[in-house]
């Protein structure tokens, strides 16, 4: 089987991607290769249908019939085997062959599994797709006690997803606050007061070093053993370390490798008509001004249109990106931008307030007067502005002062640069 278009991941990339080509070129084939069932879904929704008890309809992102709509082959619960460059073409671990004029690589993330022993038991989990996520809600009606490691985005949102079904959770992360990669220790013990305000248990600076069976049936989890030597019961144990890019269906020598793909601002690879985009390529930071890693859902549907279209012969640029954050867990909003730990004496300057009584905190992180990162908990109007202020690098010398209001908005900016903004929005 041949194509024009193969496109290696349904999700997000794969759908920007296919919605682009679609826009230029209305009628050449295009193939997607899943090996999920259904793979054009959310996957920060999976939370809502284990707590909130979302229907599938509710947390798709494109529509049944997307496929079809779009005149796309999709080969669903289907794997790669590798990407053959030279041969322009796609082996899966059936036998099957796939033939491609241009090819995008979105296969996105596999949950990190740490090496702890008795990992093996009944009742040990990942939650990373929906699959993951069917599997843990086929588990929970019997279940009591829940240990989620890792505090990160996926851990705290299983968390609150656990809670609202009254299960007991304990968190466990190994560094010293939840949600250390977008906050810093004055947003995160925010939240975390938030957390355990709710119900939730939060243990930082432990590791889980053994998950224990049961006294009656071994196999089974019956509790965890932390690095200190804390015993906990429990009935299930989620793992939420995060994940690592499927890269393994690429071969080095072949396409140029980095921790990730590497790819220009086309998303273009090392490899002729071939493309990536997602949590696969290093993509560009418009606040680092550089290539790096950034796994983010939204990126990675704007990097597959972005190259879908090139694939389809329009020449469009990426825009870039940067590390950007936007949740409401526990009922406290938060939001996070770019650079928001900078490293001491590192010639950036970070404004800060902590408004007690309104339960609000605001830190802005400058570089040469102009705004490199951001974090807002508990009153984030307005973050819309300072993001147009940070992608356009405006200097921030005139309104300086006002940053650090929950009111500021576009009536502090002088009047011409309010109109520009108003215009570019």
């Amino acid at each position: 089987m041949n194509f024009k278009y193969v496109i290696i991941g349904g999700s997000a990339g794969g759908i920007g991607a296919i919605e682009s080509i679609r826009d230029i070129d209305k009628a050449g084939s295009i193939a997607v290769i899943s090996d999920e069932t259904i793979p054009q879904y959310s996957k920060p929704m999976i939370s809502e249908y284990i707590g909130e008890g979302a229907k599938l309809e509710e947390i798709i992102f494109r529509p049944l019939r997307f496929w079809e709509e779009h005149s796309v082959n999709i080969f669903s619960d289907k794997k790669v085997a590798k990407v053959d460059v030279s041969a322009k073409t796609v082996m899966l671990e059936n036998g099957e062959s796939i033939g491609f004029e241009k090819l995008l690589i979105a296969t996105g993330g596999k949950p990190i599994i740490p090496k702890i022993d008795g990992a093996e038991r009944k009742g040990v989990f990942t939650f990373v797709n929906l699959a993951d996520a069917k599997l843990l809600l086929g588990r929970l009606q019997n279940v009591k006690e829940a240990v989620v490691v890792g505090g990160g985005l996926i851990g705290v949102s299983l968390a609150e997803a656990l809670l609202k079904l009254r299960k007991k959770v304990t968190i466990v992360e190994l560094k010293d606050r939840i949600l250390n990669l977008i906050l810093d220790m004055e947003g995160a013990s925010m939240v975390a007061d938030a957390v355990e305000h709710a119900g939730v248990k939060i243990i930082t600076g432990r590791s889980v070093t053994r998950i224990a069976g049961r006294i009656l049936s071994e196999k089974q989890v019956g509790g965890v053993v932390l690095d200190d030597g804390t015993k906990m019961s429990c009935d299930i144990v989620v793992l939420t370390i995060g994940v690592t890019p499927r890269i393994e269906v690429i071969d080095p020598r072949q396409i140029k490798v980095n921790r990730v793909v590497v790819v220009d601002r086309f998303m273009a690879t090392s490899a002729q008509d071939i493309y990536a985009c997602g949590d696969v390529a290093e993509t560009f930071d418009f606040v680092n001004n550089d290539f790096r890693l950034l796994p983010l859902w939204p990126l990675a549907y704007v990097g597959g249109r972005i190259a879908g279209s090139n694939m389809a012969g329009d020449k469009v640029g990426y825009p870039g990106g940067t590390q950007m954050c936007s949740l409401n867990y526990f009922g406290i909003p938060v939001i996070s931008i770019g650079v928001v730990n900078p490293p001491k004496e590192s010639g950036y300057e970070v404004l800060a307030k902590l408004n007690p009584e309104s339960r609000t905190y605001r830190k802005i992180i400058l570089q040469n007067d102009v705004i490199v990162g951001m974090i807002l908990v508990g009153g984030i109007v307005n973050a819309g502005v300072i993001l147009d202020l940070m992608k356009n690098r405006i200097p921030i010398g005139e309104f300086k002062e006002n940053l650090l209001s929950e009111e500021f908005g576009l009536i502090h900016l002088a009047e011409p640069l309010r109109l520009e903004m108003l215009r570019r929005n």
